[in-house]
């Protein structure tokens, strides 16, 4: 983040990832909603963007190559986001993405730090893109779970953001990436030097995903709980299928926001009036010894 002199702050993030989906257009709106993502969870609004993209010389259709590139563009316009250029590069392997460059007013700025005791946390998407990615390239994801879970990864945290940016006592936001559930929200919980506390059975899952953690766990996910589960409290009795979903890595996800407790009826009225669908998965409390996340039955 850099901020201008008597001006706003200039947000730029990168990202780009491989294929999630089999079907070109589709990644490529994914991509771009992933990518536009961490500019909304700061409050900001992307201005300009750059694509980053690598395909195999050989073996790929020049058809399925621009279907990427009009997917991604597509919802560049949907969020107003201008598309300056980009790079592309030979690889065997198919990766696209971009870099972005958004602005946030330097008074209304979000990040993961500012969670206060007794702030509700919300949470604006599902989760379990990770697992159906992972069921996808098995060949073992039911049609109905991927467009579930297609509809909400290609759907932009826009709205949430502007939602979030009418109402007041938002002390903390993130996205839900890479880290999961669990990592993003230690992030929340490290860095604002409190415990986040997770109603487990309150946690929005894709439907249909639960029955396929078991066959279908990511890479991503073992080194999320390896890295982060040492701080995390889990009750006896929570099935290994659900804590493992706790860890999935998404795409796309959405914003996790802690709110004043005195503000959250305001927000979830924003989020309602904007058609952005939320859960309420839990609270902020006082810091416990060695423990950031507590999950709770």
């Amino acid at each position: 983040m850099f901020v201008w002199e008597g001006g706003p702050a200039l947000v730029q993030t990168v990202d780009f990832f491989t294929p999630i989906v089999d079907d070109p257009f589709l990644y490529g709106q994914i991509a771009a909603a992933n990518s536009l993502s961490d500019v909304y969870a700061m409050g900001g609004r992307p201005l300009t963007a750059l694509a980053i993209a690598a395909f195999p010389k050989e073996g790929l259709d020049r058809a399925d190559i621009a279907a990427v590139f009009r997917g991604g563009y597509e919802t560049l316009q949907e969020a107003g986001t201008a598309l300056l250029g980009g790079h592309t590069v030979q690889d065997t392997e198919i990766k696209f993405g971009y870099a972005v460059t958004g602005a946030v007013q330097k008074d209304r700025i979000l990040t993961n730090a500012g969670a206060r005791v007794g702030d509700l946390l919300l949470l604006t998407k599902p989760i379990g893109t990770g697992v159906v990615g992972t069921a996808i390239k098995a060949g073992r994801a039911p049609a109905e779970v991927v467009e579930q879970a297609s509809r909400f990864m290609a759907t932009l945290n826009k709205a949430a953001a502007e939602a979030i940016a009418a109402t007041g006592g938002v002390h903390a936001c993130t996205d839900i990436t890479g880290f999961g559930l669990v990592g993003h929200a230690m992030e929340v919980a490290v860095a604002s030097a409190v415990t986040v506390e997770i109603q487990a059975d309150a946690v929005p899952v894709l439907d249909g995903v639960l029955p396929l953690v078991s066959r279908h766990r990511s890479g991503g996910m073992a080194s999320n709980r390896t890295h982060f589960g040492d701080r995390v409290a889990m009750p006896e009795g929570l099935s290994r299928d659900l804590q493992d979903l706790l860890y999935d890595p998404q795409t796309s996800g959405g914003l996790l926001v802690s709110v004043a407790s005195e503000d959250a009826v305001t927000l979830r009225a924003a989020f309602a009036s904007a058609n952005v669908p939320f859960w309420d998965i839990g609270r902020i409390v006082a810091p416990r010894d060695g423990i950031r996340i507590a999950i709770v039955p």
